[in-house]
């Protein structure tokens, strides 16, 4: 394990672009260049939603959202 970050440090190239970016950018957790990780998270959609008599949860597929308010849970 140690010896891949060693080698990975040297060579943090991006997942889609594949330019190198920040070791300290790598060492955080990020895959993606700055560029390329701006454009993966505008594509991403999220939203929190209140559950009938219940909590919240975070909703990522629109489909989900049919119904969800309902008492008698999803409508198809």
């Amino acid at each position: 394990m140690a010896d891949d970050i060693e080698n990975r440090d040297e060579n943090a190239s991006c997942l889609m672009c594949g330019i190198l970016y920040s070791t300290a950018r790598w060492r955080l957790g990020y895959m993606l260049c700055m560029e390329c990780g701006e454009v993966a998270a505008s594509r991403t959609v999220r939203t929190v939603v209140p559950m009938h008599k219940s909590n919240y949860f975070l909703c990522t597929n629109m489909e989900d959202l049919k119904g969800i308010n309902n008492k008698g849970g999803l409508v198809k």
